[in-house]
């Protein structure tokens, strides 16, 4: 089971990118793509900002987090769409909440039709009916009962650790240092 571009551009356009931090509808601190500090580095606070290359790095790395845990969860097959819908409803309600719904029960009984009805009872936050859920529910829903499996997305870029230096780099630089500390008046050599 594999994301589809339908569903990330899906994401994307329900989660809107801000580049400051703000809080949620439930006063969640949330930056980037409904990025949350639940979710994993960075943490965000008050006056975080990020540019939009950071927000899709971030977006990459959380989709794949919640795509892998609704992998786990989900016991039968599903077409990309599916799968995408899923992880769009995942996404934004937790996994938590996503392993004790109603949906994944619907959806690992094969109840496929049952879905998007399942789907609309998650509208409400902090105990109030809001537009955007409802719209985003039934923009999932529609995305579930696509009849097309969707178009692979390209797996998220590997994160690539930044480099280590090595033993030798760091003596050099400390070798340097103190030929600078007893040789103040000594030019800089490379």
């Amino acid at each position: 089971m594999m994301m589809t571009e339908e569903g990330l551009a899906l994401i994307r356009r329900l989660e809107g990118f801000r580049a400051e931090a703000y809080r949620d509808a439930v006063g969640v601190w949330t930056i980037g793509y409904g990025h949350t500090s639940m979710a994993g580095p960075p943490a965000v606070t008050a006056g975080l900002r990020i540019t939009a290359e950071e927000g899709a790095a971030i977006l990459a790395r959380d989709v794949e987090a919640v795509a892998r845990g609704v992998r786990k969860a989900v016991t039968v097959e599903l077409t990309g769409n599916q799968f995408s819908a899923l992880v769009s409803f995942a996404y934004n309600v937790g996994l938590g909440a996503f392993r004790a719904s109603s949906v994944l029960k619907t959806v690992n009984a094969g109840a496929f039709a049952d879905v998007p009805a399942r789907l609309n009872l998650w509208v409400k936050a902090g105990g109030h009916t809001l537009p955007g859920l409802v719209r985003r529910r039934a923009l999932e829903g529609e995305l579930f009962a696509a009849t097309t499996a969707g178009t692979a997305a390209a797996p998220p870029a590997p994160l690539v650790p930044e480099p280590r230096t090595c033993a030798v780099t760091l003596l050099a630089r400390l070798l340097r240092r103190l030929v600078q500390i007893i040789f103040p008046d000594q030019p800089e050599t490379r």
